[in-house]
């Protein structure tokens, strides 16, 4: 059965070094401070800087003496994510924990990342893919906790096989639970890659239920020039504590699997309230969608192949 922690009493962090990507606001400003008040140096890539900023001075103003710093990523340019890890590989020091957590979330018309790939599946989950195999070295010398955000989302639809990008029939919702489904499949295949070949990483996963964040909001940058009527109904839920959960509350399984000493690999943390849309975290049954060590497996290795990037020699 799967296990409730009965807090969120984390470990000292102290000298453990995380990555957080998604930090500058929502659910992974949540998450950074999470960490940050735990003990841990936050490194905070974002792509925009004003944002970023802000972030750096929320955190430190709820975690006094924080460390959190910030390095520049767009997980929609494949040279991007090339970029941070040569930063970073050059700096040369260990990597503890790493939550792999932005996202895109529903564009209303197909958009394409920088290399051509449709925005979700590049972003949420080829841009992933390709930060943690920058980072290997650095992880595998951090004997590291890898933490992939997943979403309810991906507990329906399917990976579109024949259509990875979409490109003959576009379904904003259905394309960003494959690149959800995508991800958990490629983070359950870490943990088991890992621990065949001695790599010593642990990859778990999260969910953060539902609460109103940025994802469904309005965002020009992915052609949503107003809220959608799905984040008003969270937001006025939330405001009133029924069902779902709140921006603060809805980090906690992330942080829970990232950084808690009972959180284990191959396992899925989310809410424990009602239809896991809230409440405190717990380990929960992995998604049906996950369940296939046959297209875990393909993930793998469609995915090293589209981002340019391999595994096999790290």
């Amino acid at each position: 059965m799967p296990r409730t922690p009965v807090d969120l009493a984390l470990p000292d962090l102290a000298g453990r070094r995380a990555v957080v990507t998604g930090g500058s606001d929502g659910i992974g400003l949540g998450i950074a401070t999470g960490l940050a008040a735990a003990g841990a140096q936050v490194l905070l890539p974002v792509r925009n800087r004003r944002k970023g900023e802000a972030a750096v001075t929320t955190v430190q103003e709820a975690a006094p003496g924080a460390d959190v710093s910030l390095l520049d990523l767009d997980l929609s340019s494949l040279d991007s994510v090339a970029a941070l890890g040569e930063a970073l590989r050059e700096d040369g020091r260990p990597i503890h924990l790493l939550v792999n957590n932005a996202g895109v979330m529903t564009p209303p018309e197909r958009q394409t990342t920088a290399d051509g790939f449709e925005l979700q599946f590049g972003t949420n989950h080829l841009g992933h893919v390709a930060l943690v195999a920058q980072l290997l070295p650095l992880l595998r010398a951090g004997q590291a906790r890898i933490t992939s955000q997943l979403s309810i989302a991906a507990n329906r639809g399917a990976i579109n096989w024949q259509d990875l990008n979409w490109q003959r029939s576009y379904d904003g919702m259905k394309a960003y639970s494959q690149s959800k489904i995508a991800l958990g499949l490629f983070g359950l295949e870490l943990d088991r890659r890992s621990k065949a070949d001695g790599w010593g990483v642990t990859s778990n996963l999260a969910h953060p239920g539902v609460a109103p964040t940025s994802l469904l909001a309005a965002r020009p940058e992915v052609g949503r020039a107003r809220d959608t009527m799905g984040v008003r109904v969270v937001r006025a839920l939330s405001a009133r504590g029924i069902l779902v959960g709140t921006a603060a509350s809805a980090a906690l399984p992330a942080v829970y699997a990232a950084a808690s000493p009972e959180a284990e690999g191959a396992r899925l943390y989310g809410p424990s309230g009602p239809g896991h849309l809230g409440g405190p975290p717990a380990e929960q049954k992995l998604y049906s969608r996950l369940h296939s060590p046959q297209d875990a497996a393909r993930v793998w290795e469609i995915s090293q192949e589209l981002a340019k990037v391999s595994f096999r020699t790290a």
